[in-house]
């Protein structure tokens, strides 16, 4: 391995990172669509060589714009590259902007490559005794190469030598310029010898030596005894021209004529402001918070300089006596709006003990009250029920406005102290979150760096880590307070970052007020209603899949021949490949044999192993996932209380965990019969209330498909009625199978599924599937038009919206590599439906919650939202008649051309009620 020099002058070869860059993952947007992948990667290796060096001297070199002389010698030279992609292109300008904000000299010098003017200015260091250290991934500067001057590529960290340039190349420095002459270079154009490829040429120069010297004596060649040996030396003298021209075209030069020489490379303080604005743009979060933080940028060494965030310098108080207090519920009082925010003992909102609450009513001044700071030592706090008692009032103010950042969490805390908290009119995850849902996600810290420029106080930072993390409680009062007062301040900045943005979309805006914002209360209430859990069932079918599981792994030994470790990937690809030979139909990244889910599911349609293997998996992820872990999940009242996360999915769905209800499967037998384990208490039931087929009567809605509409309007089975155009049989007389395949179209279709996916999930033919999808088409024209058109809009808006206004930004929808593209038309003609979906059933839980509100407390309970199905806890006695009015209730949450249906099913668990 070449041992680096101390303090090197370091080149860096920017037009080979630029390009090597964009063609790496990660493939990056911001949320305006806008790639970013190719800043990101070169900003990285910069810094990674920074860290590195720590150098004193140094400069970024690119290709100016314009031919070189090289055209001149050469017209054709490079001209079979491509133009450069207009999403690579529009990064050029950042990246430079970057380079120079981080206080590295940059250089682009016309009528020559970044190559030449490296190469000159690394002979001019080495003749000045200076070691240099050449960064690139071009094999052409490999004949830079000396003692002086090393090159390391930063992307795979390799470092050469003039050992490590034989090693690599077969012949020393000093021939790689005659080495690519003789073999040419189809990516710049340059001819080299016909026919002499890599063995050849080196054959020849390890041989006899340079060009010079196999040209000196032509005939010599014919004695190497390479292939082709014999009838070299007249290929040589027919085409001596195009050897001598490929020479010149491949020799870097080493004289450019340069206005600076390399003492003037000096690397000065970066200019952070600049920075900051930079990478914010870029939305570079990380690097953002370390250049706000004085951390490093990545450039430099760190000077003594303040970080560029004193304009998100705040004021705050820490309230300790009766009069501080008196004071800011004064000012709370007459404010227009509140940002509030408490600090509890647990993020679990069924364990968390309030702490403290902190206030802001302007956005340079900050409170925080605390209550319960208990570590010895800890100064004197008010009473926090006499405290709740006074603030109650005006917590319950429905004419005083609130704002938070995630506020169902507080509204479940102050819940549980007593406290009904109203008046909840904004919350930032919210506002960020609707103004754009795939823009990263939307936690404080990260909206603070990204739309306020400001790195926020972590909780790790004042808490510690791991298992000694302390708990709010116990964190010294000066650094909490600070802590807890920049949360309410970040969130009114925010706010009134944010709420102006939101607005200028109107109908975004509407779905923040109308739909997300009224859900927020309703959601606590759900959570902290619970269900309840029979864990005795959970305990016993944990036994008797752990008795499952041992029989298959059993049967699998015997069909192996052997025992092995069905999770190990290893053994996995051991025994069904090497020993038993099956195909291998995909390999990892690294070339080995894929035991992939898809694989096996292929796999599992000829042979018998890998169909015991999936059952294997499958029972042991539900054993782990729920049957095990549900009853752990059980509080002293015998109910689970998830937690539903509004600012999650892309589309507008509901998410939750802890446990996660949306993953409970519910086709095979024993994922209903977890489902069983969800039950009623004496004397009530479960009401269960779904959608049928919302998102097919959606895209009916939305495509205005004769055909569709005519089939919803009279109440037909949809997958019967599109079985029966598709396979051309009546109505009637529409197979089981028949139907099962028209399902698969229908809701393929409505996924952007392709013929290939489509024969996959049928185990047909891709011409059989690509037929079905083509008399699909032409039975139902108004979807083809629809998806057409929703391609065609994604492409120019690059969004798609729901019939409610809530919008998808699509970033990859015009990106150059084919498959991402095509994974965002796919999401375009999706979203529509499956967020208009989402919106439906949260209009539908609005008007539902305002119907509960209206009954006895007691008589009927909303438990939970799965998909497009919500479940009451309603008493035995008024099921029915409470059933017949949610249904309506739902049924009417929208407007469709088509009818929209909610059905009902009541039972003593949740599986007998769905």
């Amino acid at each position: 391995m070449a041992q680096l020099p101390e303090n090197p002058l370091i080149l860096v070869d920017g037009s080979s990172y630029l390009y090597r860059a964009y063609h790496a993952p990660p493939h990056l947007t911001n949320s305006k669509g806008e790639p970013t992948g190719a800043v990101y990667g070169v900003v990285n290796m910069l810094r990674s060589l920074i860290r590195q060096f720590n150098p004193s001297h140094m400069a970024v070199v690119f290709d100016a714009k314009g031919k070189t002389f090289r055209d001149d010698l050469y017209p054709e030279y490079k001209s079979h590259r491509p133009p450069m992609p207009d999403d690579l292109r529009s990064q050029i300008q950042p990246v430079h902007d970057i380079i120079k904000a981080m206080g590295l000299p940059l250089l682009m010098v016309d009528g020559v490559e970044a190559d030449d003017v490296i190469g000159t200015l690394a002979k001019q260091a080495e003749q000045a005794g200076h070691r240099v250290v050449i960064s690139t991934g071009d094999k052409d500067m490999a004949q830079l190469v000396t003692n002086n001057i090393t090159l390391i590529n930063t992307m795979t960290g390799t470092v050469m030598d003039p050992d490590g340039v034989v090693s690599k190349f077969g012949v020393g420095p000093e021939l790689i310029i005659d080495l690519l002459a003789m073999m040419g270079d189809k990516v710049d154009n340059i001819p080299g010898l016909p026919g002499v490829g890599e063995k050849t040429a080196l054959a020849m120069l390890q041989g006899i030596g340079g060009l010079d010297a196999i040209y000196g004596d032509p005939d010599a060649v014919a004695t190497l005894g390479f292939r082709g040996a014999k009838t070299m030396p007249k290929k040589l003298r027919e085409n001596e021209r195009e050897a001598f021209l490929s020479y010149q075209l491949a020799t870097i030069k080493l004289d450019v004529p340069l206005s600076l020489s390399t003492g003037d490379l000096k690397v000065i303080a970066p200019d952070r402001d600049a920075l900051a604005k930079l990478y914010g743009e870029m939305e570079f979060r990380r690097w953002l918070g370390e250049v706000l933080d004085g951390a490093g940028n990545g450039a430099a060494p760190d000077s003594e300089e303040e970080p560029a965030s004193k304009s998100n310098e705040f004021r705050y108080e820490t309230i300790l006596t009766e009069g501080q207090l008196t004071q800011w519920l004064d000012k709370l009082q007459k404010a227009e709006l509140i940002a509030l925010d408490t600090e509890t003992t647990s993020l679990n909102y069924m364990e968390a003990e309030l702490v403290g609450l902190s206030f802001a009513v302007e956005a340079d001044l900050g409170a925080y009250l605390p209550l319960a700071h208990n570590y010895e030592g800890a100064p004197q706090q008010l009473d926090r029920d006499t405290v709740l008692a006074r603030l109650k009032p005006l917590l319950e103010n429905a004419s005083l406005k609130k704002v938070g950042q995630n506020l169902k969490y507080d509204i479940s805390v102050l819940a549980r102290h007593g406290i009904s908290l109203q008046g909840v009119e904004f919350d930032t995850m919210l506002e960020s979150y609707c103004f754009n849902s795939t823009a990263g996600r939307h936690n404080m810290d990260d909206l603070a760096l990204k739309y306020l420029g400001h790195k926020t106080v972590h909780f790790e930072e004042i808490a510690g880590k791991g298992a000694k993390q302390k708990t709010f409680n116990q964190v010294p009062l000066e650094q909490a307070a600070h802590y807890a007062a920049e949360d309410a301040v970040i969130t009114l900045r925010l706010h009134q970052h944010l709420l102006p943005r939101l607005q200028e979309l109107e109908r975004c805006h509407r779905v923040f007020r109308d739909i997300e914002m009224p859900l927020v209360p309703i959601l606590s209430a759900i959570e902290r209603q619970g269900v309840l859990l029979d864990t005795d069932l959970l305990h016993q079918q944990s036994t008797e899949i752990a008795n499952l599981l041992d029989a298959l792994e059993q049967q699998a030994h015997d069909l192996a021949g052997e025992s092995f470790n069905l999770s190990s990937t290893k053994q996995l690809q051991q025994i069904l490949f090497d020993k038993l030979g099956y195909p291998v139909l995909k390999k990892t990244p690294k070339g080995a044999p894929s035991t992939a889910e898809e694989v096996l599911q292929d796999l599992a349609l000829d042979y018998e192993l890998p169909k015991l293997i999936l059952e294997h998996r499958s029972l042991a992820k539900l054993k782990s996932t729920y049957t095990d872990k549900l009853p752990l999940l059980v509080q002293p009242s015998g109910r689970v209380h998830t937690s539903y996360h509004q600012a999650v999915t892309a589309t507008g769905r509901l998410s939750s965990s802890d446990p996660n209800l949306q993953n409970i499967p519910i086709r095979s037998e024993q994922g209903r019969r977890i489902r069983q384990a969800f039950i009623a208490p004496q004397g009530y039931k479960l009401l269960a209330i779904d959608y049928s087929q919302i998102e097919l009567r959606i895209m009916a809605h939305l495509s205005q498909d004769k055909g569709l509409l005519e089939a919803f309007a009279q109440g037909k089975d949809v997958h019967r009625a599109t079985a029966a155009e598709v396979f051309g049989v009546p109505f009637d007389d529409v197979t089981t199978e028949q139907r099962r395949r028209a399902k698969a179209v229908n809701f393929g279709l409505i996924y952007g599924m392709s013929a290939f996916g489509l024969a996959k999930q049928l185990h047909i033919s891709r011409g059989e599937a690509q037929q079905y999808i083509d008399v699909y088409f032409d039975r139902y024209p108004g979807v083809r038009r629809y998806m057409e058109d929703t391609r065609k809009q994604a492409h120019d808006n690059q969004f798609v919206e729901t019939l409610f206004g809530r919008r998808l930004h699509l970033p990859d929808i015009n990106a150059r590599n084919k498959m991402r593209q095509q994974a965002a038309e796919r999401t375009a003609i999706n979203a529509p439906m499956q967020g208009s979906a989402a919106d439906i059933i949260k209009r539908a839980m609005i008007s539902v919650a305002g119907y509960l509100a209206k009954q006895d407390g007691d008589e009927i309970r909303m438990l939970m939202q799965v998909h497009d199905e919500l479940v009451f806890e309603v008493k035995e006695a008024q099921a029915e008649s409470h059933s017949q009015a949610l249904c309506q209730l739902m049924a009417d949450a929208a407007q469709l051309d088509v009818p929209l249906i909610a059905e009902a099913g009541i039972g003593d668990n949740w599986d007998e009620a769905h």
